[in-house]
């Protein structure tokens, strides 16, 4: 056993394909490595304590906020077995908490990990996606699993829950701005929303065409990034935004932010994650045309913006 146990991983973005994942759609989502959490653990002289962002103290006081967190590490000192052994935790994390970046599920991630390595115990690829599924389903009701996988990933994946995911290759001559709006999503109480229309309607119903249509979009998205054409994947952005608009999921924040993106020059715009808040994506042919979008969404109210290269060095300029 070592003194200290480390842990990291990364935020998540969706390119398409949120919310219908759930329902056994495609979804293509990428690690935004720009963003990142790093998860420390150590020998504590009284109980376990949590220090992070939103909370320091001991890990039995923990509040409702971080159940999920919690599960996490109580689940992995089971299979460690040292449910005993008192620690400090703590966590770093520079992803906004509540975006659709994966916030909950890459501190999940770094924290899991950490713990395995704190113990020198080997920790297999697939107890970690257990162990944050576990934990995830606490956070978001019914997770796709997507989060899991792309915050402990290097690499882009096309997903469809229950099956195996598969690997993409970036291969597109366009950069991707990531724009937050500064306010939090409510991943969990729209997921449920969503699925309360969807349960009650016919399969012919608004909700049932808008997810389907949504993993058209993810089908048509993945050979548009493959065959290198930023245009026809930028459509897709379009109109996977008018599907998820009709899920009710924008808001007029996310709304005014994708208006401006489009008026500036990008090649297509939507929200990513949950929605209700969080962040959108815009795609454009290169870097001077990207840093102009970021500027014209920082005058309209975006709080952050990032850069991500989208060609195979997934290199990020800023």
């Amino acid at each position: 056993m070592t003194n200290n146990g480390i842990g990291y991983s990364s935020a998540k973005i969706i390119l398409i394909g949120e919310h219908s994942v759930v329902y056994g759609e495609p979804s293509i989502a990428l690690p935004f490595s720009a963003i990142k959490i790093k998860a420390l653990v150590t020998t504590s002289t009284t109980k376990t304590t949590i220090d992070c962002a939103f909370y320091n103290g001991l890990l039995d006081d923990m509040p409702e906020l971080l159940d999920s967190l919690k599960k996490a590490i109580l689940l992995s000192l089971e299979k460690i077995k040292q449910t005993n052994t008192p620690l400090a935790i703590r966590i770093v994390s520079d992803i906004p908490a509540e975006r659709g970046m994966g916030s909950s599920a890459a501190v999940a991630v770094a924290t899991v990990r950490a713990l395995f390595d704190y113990f020198n115990v080997t920790l297999p690829y697939s107890l970690l996606l257990q162990i944050v599924d576990e934990a995830e389903k606490i956070a978001h009701g019914n997770p796709s699993g997507l989060d899991a996988l792309m915050t402990s990933s290097n690499t882009p994946y096309f997903f469809i829950k229950g099956q195996v995911p598969l690997a993409i290759s970036l291969n597109l001559d366009a950069v991707l701005i990531v724009a937050d709006t500064g306010i939090t999503g409510r991943t969990k109480q729209v997921v449920a929303a969503i699925a309360q229309k969807y349960q009650a309607e016919q399969d012919s119903g608004p909700y049932h065409l808008a997810i389907q249509k949504l993993g058209q979009l993810a089908h048509s998205s993945k050979q548009f990034i493959e065959s290198n054409e930023p245009v026809k994947l930028g459509h897709a952005f379009n109109e996977a935004q008018d599907a998820l608009s009709l899920l009710k999921v924008s808001s007029p924040e996310l709304n005014t932010l994708i208006t401006v993106a489009r008026e500036n020059g990008a090649l297509g715009a939507k929200l990513t994650g949950g929605g209700a808040g969080g962040c959108m994506i815009a795609l454009a042919y290169d870097k001077k045309e990207a840093e102009h979008i970021a500027a014209a969404l920082k005058n309209n109210g975006a709080k952050q913006t990032w850069l991500y290269e989208m060609s195979e060095t997934n290199e990020t300029i800023s």
